[in-house]
């Protein structure tokens, strides 16, 4: 059985944790380097393209390394809805002096064309490679990067939504979590690769402004929703959830919520409808509990309210 998406990115966090305990970078990377160590198998590019995983992907190059598959149902849809923003926010250095793969588990499926068709879904710009490649040597990948968990073998929705950072010329390898907030992912990825080199002035402490209270709700929604989803910004990966409490039924919402997995697997109209809409992503079952549903949905209807008040102030100011 597959496992609460959420429990398995805690899971990925205290590997992560623990790994960061054990000493600096260079000596967290001893692991993973030296001669012969990464294997120089071909794999195959969502172009078509045959490369060679260790000569042309990550010799002397800064990398950013993550396991999918396409038709996943788990972690894989949030991994590149988040990555595709981190890409936006890294602009054009990906594919110019950070490269990002992500490297399919299930080969048998996932052919150069599907991988192709997948990318275009979450909007991915050229200098992020999806690949795909014999199913050995993908295993042997996995394992060499330290990317592979216990469950994958009985199920590939089991793997971790992990994401490995490293540069091959130095040894330096960190894995964190693939599900992360983009803008912490960016600023995670540039401090790896280049350090911190700010020249701005630091603001002081005793200068900032009262604290925003999030709730649970608002919490949850920017944590797990907004890589597909906006309130009043139009279509993302997934629709636009402006009024969505009162246009859904709420029983139907929060069932679909908790499981949209399930609620598609059961033939459901609206959910096949959805699916066929939004070019067939799958939206992700985070494992949310009934309490964390309940807290969501009251939070995308006061957001509504606001955008739609909003709205009519602005529209009442320019009569």
């Amino acid at each position: 059985m597959r496992a609460p998406l959420r429990s398995r990115i805690g899971f990925a966090v205290l590997l992560a944790t623990a790994a960061a305990m054990l000493g600096p970078a260079p000596a967290i990377a001893a692991a993973l380097g030296g001669p012969g160590y990464f294997p120089n198998v071909p794999l195959t590019t969502q172009d078509g393209r045959v490369v060679h995983f260790y000569d042309d992907l990550l010799k002397d190059k800064a990398v950013v390394i993550n396991l999918i598959y396409t038709h996943c149902s788990g972690s894989c849809p949030l991994e590149t809805a988040k990555l595709s923003q981190v890409q936006r926010l890294l602009g054009d250095r990906v594919g110019k002096d950070i490269f990002f793969y992500s490297i399919s588990i299930d080969p048998a499926h996932d052919t150069p064309k599907v991988l192709k068709a997948y990318a275009a879904k979450f909007q991915v710009q050229p200098g992020w490679l999806f690949l795909t490649g014999k199913k050995e040597d993908i295993k042997l990948i996995s394992k060499q990067l330290g990317l592979s968990s216990l469950t994958d073998a009985s199920s590939p929705d089991g793997h971790l939504p992990a994401l490995l950072i490293g540069k091959e010329a130095t040894g330096e390898w960190m894995r964190n979590s693939a599900v992360d907030n983009p803008r912490f992912l960016v600023t995670t990825i540039l401090h790896f690769f280049d350090g911190y080199q700010s020249t701005k002035p630091l603001q002081s402490y005793a200068d900032m402004a009262p604290l925003h209270n999030v709730g649970k709700g608002e919490y949850l929604f920017k944590t797990d929703c907004t890589a597909c989803h906006t309130i009043g910004k139009g279509d993302r990966v997934g629709p636009d959830l402006l009024n969505v409490t009162s246009l859904r039924d709420r029983t139907w919402l929060a069932r679909y919520v908790a499981a949209p997995d399930r609620v598609l697997a059961a033939g459901d109209p609206i959910a096949r409808k959805l699916f066929a809409r939004y070019k067939s992503v799958r939206m992700p079952n985070l494992g949310l509990s009934t309490e964390e549903v309940d807290a969501i949905l009251p939070y995308m209807e006061q957001q509504s309210r606001a955008v739609t008040n909003s709205a009519q102030k602005g529209s009442l100011s320019t009569q």
